[in-house]
């Protein structure tokens, strides 16, 4: 745009009014000289322009002092009105233009970070040539980018190449249901809810006692590597509205171990009302017996779904690990031989314990 030479008719363009920090700092640049680079250079030149214009120099009186055109003080002039201080540096652009716009890192970045089988592809992992390859044939936005160049760019966004973690996908059609019904049961039946899961198998084992001796020469045990014991199943219930885990060590899993379970949990409640349990769906907790026994007597079992433990999050592994090793219902005993005692199992039915 072609500016015409200011009219003696019209107002002179002026730069604006100035703040005490930049005219400071206007001051020290031009007192400070052009310096030894172009950066330097043309700041001081810009500088000059804009004090110039401060002192009420008209456009051509300033293009003849720092001898360049008149259309150009006038640029100046404007872009310091908008921008300030920012104005005064040159912006070059160097080298050749970017090829790699910042849509197009999003993009790269979104898709090496999702599974190839989202995209159609027959395969369950990136490399950096089929990365590449598809973002230069992909059918929604085609990136043209080397391999070295995908690397670092890559790098750059903190993304490296890790090994892939198993995980479990929901799969169940109810679990908006399920979920719903056990959320109602936690917020409406508050002295009604119970939770109930298994731990297990617990393997028999010496711990570790203690007592005096000589420094670093302690009293030793025989250890025992025939365990002929077996294992042991936990089966924890957790009373929500009363604050307490209990529950019995078991040989196994299985229907008439959750019957037995359940048959302690409605002793916690006698009126013979209705009680409320969540458990996941194991095929142990989905017998016809214990289904049959649980309408019988007012006990209604909310399913969590399908690879959902975390649902019933009241009476999970972690507490009933924890009431295990507390309670000690999982340790063996050293007796005056040497051997080992393992406790047997419902030796510590109904042992209450606050958590």
């Amino acid at each position: 745009m072609i500016h015409k030479p200011d009219d003696m008719s019209q107002k002179p363009l002026r730069v604006r009014r100035l703040t005490d920090i930049e005219g400071r700092q206007l001051q020290q640049i031009v007192r400070r000289g052009g310096g030894k680079t172009d950066r330097s250079i043309v700041n001081w030149r810009r500088s000059m322009v804009v004090l110039a214009s401060v002192g009420g120099n008209t456009v051509e009186a300033i293009a003849r002092l720092v001898q360049t055109s008149p259309d150009r003080v006038r640029e100046m002039i404007h872009r310091f009105d908008e921008m300030g201080m920012v104005s005064l540096d040159p912006r070059w652009a160097g080298g050749r233009p970017r090829r790699i716009t910042t849509d197009d890192e999003t993009f790269i970045v979104k898709t090496a970070t999702a599974r190839p089988e989202s995209a159609g592809l027959p395969f369950a992992r990136w490399s950096i040539r089929k990365l590449a390859d598809y973002l230069a044939k992909n059918e929604h936005r085609q990136v043209v980018i080397g391999r070295e160049r995908l690397r670092e760019l890559l790098g750059d966004n903190d993304i490296t190449f890790w090994h892939t973690k198993t995980w479990k996908e929901l799969n169940d059609p109810l679990r908006d249901e399920k979920l719903d019904r056990i959320d109602e049961v936690l917020e409406s039946h508050l002295d009604r809810r119970f939770a109930f899961d298994e731990f297990g198998p617990l393997g028999i084992h010496a711990v570790k006692g203690s007592s005096w001796s000589q420094k670093t020469k302690p009293q030793r045990l025989r250890a025992n590597y025939r365990k002929l014991s077996g294992v042991r199943q936990f089966h924890g219930c957790y009373s929500i509205v009363d604050d307490k885990l209990f529950g019995t060590v078991r040989e196994k899993k299985g229907e008439a171990n959750t019957l037995a379970a359940l048959k302690q949990i409605r002793s916690m409640r006698l009126d013979g009302k209705q009680i409320y349990v969540i458990l996941d769906n194991l095929s142990a907790h989905r017998g016809e017996k214990i289904h049959n026994w649980c309408t019988k007597n007012n006990i209604e079992l909310c399913f969590t779904p399908t690879h959902s433990s975390w649902a019933n999050s009241s009476v999970s592994s972690d507490h009933c690990a924890s009431l295990c090793w507390a309670t000690q219902t999982i340790r063996t005993t050293p007796c005056s031989s040497g051997r080992s005692t393992p406790i047997l199992p419902g030796e510590t039915q109904m042992r209450n314990i606050p958590m």
